[in-house]
């Protein structure tokens, strides 16, 4: 059941990140370009998180997911400061 979850989360990030960095090309919106790109690193972090679960103590992934996870809320922080007008 946990997979399941773990997977329509990995697949929301997916769509999301694809659908902000779509509207970037249109836009050229900056803020829309970190947010797509934290979303891309978010979806990364849930890959990461949904192997781990499915390949259990065969390898721990808890450094690369927390890295993911930073790397994403820095784009987000990032791009939400340089971009105030």
């Amino acid at each position: 059941m946990a997979e399941t979850v773990y997977a329509l989360c990995l697949l929301a990030s997916l769509v999301c990140a694809a659908l902000l960095l779509k509207n970037y090309r249109y836009t050229r919106l900056r803020l829309i370009l970190w947010t797509g790109l934290c979303f891309s690193a978010m979806a990364l972090n849930n890959l990461l998180l949904l192997t781990d679960l499915l390949i259990g103590p065969l390898a721990d992934l808890s450094i690369p997911r927390v890295a993911t996870a930073v790397i994403a809320v820095g784009l987000l922080l990032y791009g939400m400061i340089t971009e105030v007008t």
